[in-house]
């Protein structure tokens, strides 16, 4: 009996919703298809899908089998495939979450390049700056930026994550400039609210390595990067940045860099997967590529020494 072949087809009726639709991928005829779904129940002993007259829909033992099934389909087809000719091979669908900001600058313009060098790679890309499961919602990367919690995961470095207090030259001629961390509770501060709430405490080194602790308050806090950086180009306050989000604008001079003598401690951009075994090969080759193309030196680190001592 094949087991993983009834657990292809289980897989592959989730993914379209339909017996019709997954035994025509497969070439297999209907009949054949709901014969093999019968025998994968009655072997489990469980129900997997429920039968409605427009869709299917899975069991909660079903939906446990697709969280688990999945895995091991897709770990099965990273071994077989890696014992093939390589690039060639590099196939299937792959199911990406990044931030919504760093997506659309930084991995969207990358993307041509990358289905180009591998044209039977299907990508299915979620922006959205919500963190999200990988293990439950299926996906099998995330470019995540910031410090990493779940120990699910394995994660590859991509970058560093630098970041800067920055605002606007018109909000520093009318407010004037902060000598000091201490300074900028006189200041409006823009403010992100993360998963852990409002990030109103700013932590700065100075040249000695001494962190200096502050809390800041303003009349702007949003969930949305962009949202902050739209506040800080109209002159509405400073605020924290990581700098790909912002280097085009401190290039061009439209934001200025805040206490350029103080460093606040970096974080990382990171490929994440779920722990697996065998990491499928279209995952390795994204994540291969996307370290090519950011390089030693990240593109939004170029040229940019000036504009960040000043």
């Amino acid at each position: 009996m094949d087991r993983v072949g009834d657990l292809v087809l289980f897989m592959r009726v989730l993914d379209q919703g339909s017996i019709s639709a997954a035994a025509r991928s497969l070439d297999l005829s209907v009949a054949v298809a709901s014969q093999r779904l019968k025998r994968l129940e009655q072997h489990l002993g469980v129900r997997l899908l429920h039968r409605t007259t427009r869709r299917l829909h899975p069991t909660p033992e079903g939906l446990a089998l697709a969280e688990q099934g999945r895995t091991l389909v897709e770990d099965l087809e990273a071994l077989t495939s890696g014992l093939r000719q390589g690039a060639a091979d590099v196939t299937g669908t792959l199911r990406l979450t990044v931030s919504a900001s760093f997506g659309r600058q930084y991995v969207s313009p990358l993307l041509p390049a990358f289905m180009a060098r591998y044209p039977r790679v299907r990508l299915s890309v979620h922006l959205t700056d919500e963190l999200q499961d990988l293990i439950s919602s299926g996906f099998d990367l995330a470019i995540r930026i910031g410090a990493l919690h779940d120990s699910r995961l394995v994660a590859r470095k991509l970058a560093v994550n630098r970041r800067v207090l920055c605002a606007s030259p018109d909000y520093l001629r009318r407010f004037g400039a902060p000598k000091t961390p201490e300074d900028l509770v006189k200041h409006e501060c823009l403010m992100l609210v993360g998963s852990n709430g409002r990030q109103d405490i700013w932590r700065l080194h100075d040249a000695q390595g001494q962190l200096r602790t502050v809390r800041v308050n303003g009349r702007l806090e949003s969930t949305l990067g962009e949202m902050l950086r739209d506040g800080v180009l109209a002159g509405l306050g400073i605020a924290q940045h990581s700098i790909w989000h912002v280097c085009d604008d401190l290039r061009e001079g439209r934001l200025k860099v805040v206490l350029p003598e103080y460093s606040i401690a970096d974080t990382g951009i990171y490929a994440v997967m779920p722990q697996r075994r065998l990491v499928p090969l279209r995952v390795r080759a994204f994540v291969d590529f996307l370290a090519e193309q950011f390089g030693e030196v990240p593109p939004w680190e170029r040229g940019l020494n000036g504009s960040l001592s000043t």
